[in-house]
């Protein structure tokens, strides 16, 4: 019957009783696959996770500049890992890391939610938080001339 209507005879389930075949025109249907998969790639949103670093002895006004840029980070809809290093015997005061680390968070809650607790890797404490939904922005579309 595929030859007869110039078209493919394709095994869609081999393992089935009995197996299941399909007459289509198979490189069509390839052709078609890939465009959907191209079109569903080009619509996802790449979620990107900055870095922040930061010393456990962190000045106020580097504190400020680093949470106003981790808050515009969270409004472009990108997660952001907030690194506190220990130097030295800073590492014996894990608790000043921690502390920082909360107020961080805090300071970002009005854009950003946090994943867990803060957590000792190392010579490093870290947090991961994460934009909420409405916080982020669109793009702007541009202005109609007419």
């Amino acid at each position: 019957m595929a030859d007869e209507r110039e078209l493919d005879l394709v095994m869609i389930s081999p393992a089935a009783t009995p197996p299941v075949c399909k007459i289509m025109d198979y490189g069509k249907f390839v052709f078609e696959k890939n465009k959907r998969e191209k079109e569903a790639k080009k619509n996802q949103k790449i979620v990107e996770t900055k870095e922040i670093r930061m010393f456990s002895t962190i000045d106020t006004n580097d504190f400020n500049t680093k949470v106003s840029h981790a808050c515009d980070f969270l409004k472009n809809g990108d997660k952001v890992k907030v690194q506190v290093r220990f130097r030295k015997r800073a590492i014996a005061h894990p608790h000043l890391g921690e502390e920082l680390l909360i107020k961080f968070r805090e300071a970002c809650a009005e854009f950003g939610t946090h994943e867990g607790r803060p957590v000792m890797e190392g010579r490093q404490m870290m947090i991961l938080i994460t934009p909420k939904k409405n916080t982020q922005t669109e793009p702007k579309k541009p202005a109609n001339p007419q």
